[in-house]
């Protein structure tokens, strides 16, 4: 199985991400779409076997935005959290994100 990317467009939908989190770990990914190493990223998480919930920087800055101040970081890209109980419990930017970690800690729950 490979990851499902979900893009996040709406704030009802950020905040189905965030209520989702309390029931179990979910992977946030901010991406940009002009960006080598955001492309690398997504390439890289496509072996995860898990949802990852995409915001698009260039198509939804404003939910970008309120994604960082919703977990206390500020806005890099790319950028890949894990959320838990609403909480960012993982952060990574650029070539910091680790696929493997990120895997590992959505199959915990």
């Amino acid at each position: 199985m490979a990851a499902s990317f979900h893009q996040i467009t709406s704030a009802d939908e950020l905040d189905a991400v965030f209520n989702m989190s309390h029931e179990r770990p979910v992977a946030v990914l901010k991406h940009s779409n002009s960006c080598g190493i955001s492309a690398n990223v997504m390439y890289d998480l496509r072996d995860i076997e898990a949802d990852v919930y995409v915001i698009v920087v260039q198509e939804n800055r404003e939910l970008s935005n309120s994604l960082a101040d919703r977990i206390g970081h500020r806005h890099q890209s790319p950028q890949a959290f894990v959320i838990e109980n609403g909480v960012a419990t993982y952060h990574a930017t650029h070539y910091g994100i680790d696929p493997n970690e990120i895997g590992a800690r959505l199959s915990t729950s």
